[in-house]
């Protein structure tokens, strides 16, 4: 059978259907040009853009939170200093600030560690106390320090000044692999040793604790009945008497007519003489005025005072407040402390 193509047909149905393709094709090319549209402008458009901040000398945690609020994102490197005090900040940024960058941009930051200790150090000769500070300072922002001393440390007598280190373990040089304690053997000072005590009768408190200062004797006050408010009426041992440095010299203060009152406070022992202050506050005032100055080795610290009622009392070592209280209005004018 042979196959014709019936042409009058075919171009009828041509015809019939060449509208609906000819907008079937226009509408396809009109959606491909709308999605090109589209895609030219987000990729013209971009990410948000963003300042970075400076952020070098801050803690890092802040600085965090700072490249957060402009979406940016840190790369962390580490690295020791030179200053214990640079432990936790930023030392370096890049891009520096001020650079304009995409959103999402990767920052890096080189944050330190603080000082590298690799051996101990020698601390024999050195006093307690400075070596103690030293190490709290280099330590002061770390949870786990690597050194730390024991505490209390030993003690002995010895021709070197009270407070001196005389012995160290580990020993010196010894490598630092991990936190590390230690222990120190310090210097009492020389044993026995005598001192004048000085005429104290007729001072005022502060005077005769200026002077028992002076002398490098501790003080113990108390209060009697009477007299001129604030003034020693008398002194065990007397003037004149060779006196162990460790011993207290009693003063007695007479309370006089006022509401003079007596501060206690006891300090655990100390190889030598710690700097004390004892303050008040006045009520509603700002600035705290001084009652008493001394250095003091531990146990009971004494003195009288007399302060207006709601003043706050104020008593530090070493520039570090240990206690406070408010002073109350008195019951009875004051107590007694018998010899």
């Amino acid at each position: 059978m042979a196959f014709r193509i019936d042409i009058d047909s075919l171009e009828s149905w041509v015809s019939r259907h060449a509208r609906a393709f000819i907008l079937l094709v226009a509408a396809l090319v009109a959606f491909v040009g709308v999605v090109a549209i589209v895609v030219f402008f987000i990729a013209l458009r971009g990410a948000e853009q963003a300042l970075v901040p400076d952020i070098r000398g801050k803690e890092l945690t802040a600085a965090l939170l700072e490249l957060q609020a402009k979406e940016l994102y840190p790369r962390i490197q580490l690295r020791h200093s030179q200053d214990a005090q640079d432990r936790g900040l930023i030392l370096e940024q890049d891009p520096r600030p001020g650079t304009i960058v995409k959103a999402g941009r990767r920052i890096r930051l080189v944050v330190s560690q603080g000082v590298q200790v690799n051996t101990i150090e020698d601390y024999r000769g050195r006093n307690i106390d400075e070596v103690t500070m030293d190490l709290r300072s280099l330590y002061a922002s770390s949870a786990q320090p690597l050194l730390s001393i024991a505490d209390p440390p030993l003690y002995e007598y010895s021709d070197e000044p009270a407070g001196a280190i005389l012995v160290q373990r580990p020993e010196p040089g010894t490598a630092v692999t991990g936190p590390l304690t230690l222990e120190f053997v310090v210097s009492r000072g020389p044993e026995h040793v005598l001192i004048s005590v000085p005429a104290l009768t007729g001072l005022s408190a502060p005077a005769a604790l200026g002077r028992l200062r002076e002398a490098g004797l501790r003080s113990e006050f108390t209060l009697l009945a009477g007299g001129s408010a604030g003034i020693v009426v008398s002194q065990t041992p007397g003037a004149g008497t060779a006196l162990e440095s460790s011993r207290p010299v009693r003063v007695m203060v007479s309370a006089g007519d006022a509401a003079l009152r007596l501060f206690e406070y006891t300090l655990a022992e100390s190889p030598v003489p710690l700097p004390v202050r004892l303050e008040y506050l006045p009520p509603g005032g700002s600035e705290r005025i001084v009652l008493a100055e001394a250095d003091f080795s531990g146990g009971v610290f004494t003195f009288p005072y007399q302060v207006p009622p709601g003043s706050t009392l104020i008593f530090s070592v070493m520039g570090r407040e240990l206690h406070r209280e408010t002073v109350l209005p008195a019951v009875d004018e004051f107590s007694l402390d018998e010899l």
